[in-house]
């Protein structure tokens, strides 16, 4: 797979289209283990059921991660989804969810191997604040991983209030505390995956292509790693 800069050359017939909501799709929707089930029928016959613009971002994200030795990892997931913990055999995984844990003002006494924040820092009024919060729980020597959309609609949970290119990003995480020469940045996006997901989030099916146009940056992430102490951070 290639990323940010590069292209690839793939298919590129559209993704299968997702109709929209009908009662049959409610009915399977409404009822987990139904859900399930179908999603195993879907992926055993190649049918991608990753949110498209989310595939390229998931793919180098678990790569980074397994090179970390997972099962040595104390984790914490910002927000926490289903995808990370069920990819990995973490040594310990806590999630929190909003508002009981609030990332803008809250800080848990721990600290952490792995701090992750998938598709959160869009939502939240204050990202500069949580962005040292975080780094607050990452232990030194740790990282942070975190994923946010930039080309995608508008899309309140419960509010929508900010984007980032790559390049915002990391300068985000250096206001935080990560020093730039430990960040790196990424970007994957392009045009026919803009236009499906303007009215409905389309999962990649079975031809949607994972074709990198640097000017089209749908979803961008980055991994920062905290320095081991003073003299580290000064280099």
């Amino acid at each position: 797979m290639t990323i940010a800069g590069q292209r690839e050359v793939v298919m590129t017939t559209s993704a299968f289209v997702e109709p929209s909501a009908t009662p049959v799709l409610s009915a399977i929707r409404s009822r987990p283990r139904l859900k399930a089930v179908m999603k195993r029928y879907l992926e055993a016959i190649g049918y991608d059921t990753t949110d498209w613009v989310r595939v390229a971002m998931y793919r180098h994200a678990f790569e980074f991660i397994a090179r970390l030795g997972p099962e040595q990892l104390r984790v914490l997931e910002v927000s926490a989804g289903s995808q990370w913990k069920s990819k990995f055999a973490f040594e310990s995984f806590m999630g929190t969810s909003y508002p009981t844990f609030d990332i803008c003002k809250d800080v848990l006494p721990d600290q952490f191997d792995l701090v992750i924040a998938d598709q959160v820092f869009e939502h939240l009024k204050w990202p500069a604040r949580a962005a040292r919060n975080v780094y607050a729980m990452v232990r030194p020597g740790g990282h942070f991983v975190i994923a946010t959309p930039f080309l995608v609609r508008y899309h309140p949970s419960p509010i929508d209030c900010n984007r980032w290119t790559s390049e915002g990003l990391s300068c985000l995480l250096q206001e935080a505390g990560f020093p730039e020469a430990g960040i790196q940045a990424f970007a994957w996006g392009n045009r026919s995956c803009l236009k499906a997901n303007l009215s409905a989030w389309r999962k990649r099916g079975f031809f949607g292509s994972l074709r990198n146009e640097p000017d089209v940056p749908i979803m961008v992430w980055a991994y920062a790693r905290k320095p081991l102490g003073p003299a580290e951070a000064a280099r």
